[in-house]
């Protein structure tokens, strides 16, 4: 009798799985480098790399020479850490006082972002005996963290007076500036220059100034001052409609399934939970095996489609938590033909844009959905 192991090595992966173009990716960063001209690159890694697979993406990207990574959490920052990452980590998000030890041990920057995380920051790098490396959020319309900008002033001063934290980096979000025609980026850029006078009232060096995200990068070079912060495009998606199209991206994640049944439907006969779909006339149907379970939107029931063989199917019947049906009318597939979710297949491609419109919903949606149970697959 075969032994454990043995078994185990003769499963063959699930027949959904996630492919990471790793090339992509750096072709990704070459062409957001030229753009940013000089500028340092912090690449966002947070919601598992947006669905692409948070250490080997982290760990791609610091053999392609980034000078930092950003994540949302901090749970992220440590599982990079133990992953043997040594470059700078920014954890973006908010802060509980409980947390601040952690964030010290694993050489984690903090964000700071008011005058109250501050000193909680500075007792606990007291106690711990340790320099704490932070950066100042400054709020500058998102209303989200961050000490507004128009009254930024005490809590800078308290920063850099502090003997226990070293204020690297000043920075603010972006709220509109996937639009290039929004209004609001332009505020928000006046905002945050007539703060960083306060360094120069204060009569010290400007820490590292980012501001850039996706859409910074994309439309306004204004904001890449000494860093930026790359999130979707990175990833070869542009962050909204309206985005311009000016940069040669690359999708880095492509989806793909196998149909693993057939069968003829008589009319009449609904398909999947709620009968919410029949056809009068008879149809062949196959049954894919993914759902929402997977992080595939069940909004895409009756709405989506898939490629088999080049060919666009449609989605019918609600999308299940484990598998969904797609009707070929009278066409052909056999159980373990390829399925592109995502991708290309013979020269016709889906795109997660694509999806994410039939799913009323954005692109970074649809890519932080995928969870793991879809194993991933990195390819160069």
């Amino acid at each position: 009798m075969a032994n454990i192991s043995d078994q185990q090595s003769e499963i063959t992966l699930r027949p959904t799985v996630a492919k990471i173009n790793l090339s992509h990716l750096s072709h990704n960063l070459e062409i957001i480098k030229h753009q940013i001209n000089g500028s340092k690159i912090m690449a966002i890694v947070k919601a598992n790399a947006y669905g692409h697979g948070l250490v080997p993406v982290a760990q791609h990207l610091a053999q392609q020479g980034v000078e930092q990574l950003g994540v949302a959490f901090l749970e992220e920052g440590v599982s990079l850490r133990k992953s043997g990452i040594q470059l700078p980590i920014l954890v973006l998000g908010g802060i509980l006082n409980t947390q601040i030890q952690y964030f010290l041990d694993f050489d984690l920057e903090i964000t700071v972002s008011s005058i109250d995380k501050l000193r909680q920051v500075e007792e606990v790098a007291v106690v711990k005996k340790k320099k704490a490396v932070i950066h100042l959020k400054i709020d500058t319309g998102m209303e989200r963290l961050g000490v507004h900008s128009y009254s930024a002033g005490p809590f800078i001063e308290a920063a850099v007076r502090s003997k226990q934290c070293v204020v690297k980096g000043v920075y603010s979000h972006l709220a509109c500036a996937d639009d290039p025609k929004s209004p609001m980026t332009l505020e928000q850029m006046e905002r945050f220059f007539e703060m960083l006078l306060h360094f120069e009232r204060l009569q010290v060096p400007t820490p590292v100034r980012h501001l850039a995200n996706s859409g910074g990068v994309l439309h306004f070079p204004q904001t890449h001052l000494d860093m930026v912060r790359p999130g979707i495009i990175l990833y070869g998606i542009y962050p909204d409609m309206a985005s311009h199209r000016i940069l040669d991206v690359k999708p880095v994640l492509s989806l793909c399934s196998r149909v693993v049944y057939f069968k003829v439907v008589q009319p009449g006969r609904p398909i999947s939970y709620g009968a919410t779909w029949q056809s009068d006339h008879m149809i062949r149907v196959v049954t894919i095996p993914i759902g929402y379970g997977d992080g595939y939107c069940r909004s895409l029931s009756n709405r989506g489609e898939v490629l088999i063989g080049g060919t666009r199917y449609p989605i019918v019947g609600r999308v299940c938590m484990d598998q969904f049906m797609v009707n070929l009318e009278d066409g052909s597939a056999y159980n373990g033909d390829e399925v592109v979710l995502i991708g290309m297949q013979n020269g016709e491609m889906l795109t997660v844009e694509d999806m994410a419109e039939k799913a009323g919903t954005i692109p970074y949606e649809i890519l932080t959905r995928f969870n793991n149970r879809i194993p991933r697959v990195y390819v160069q």
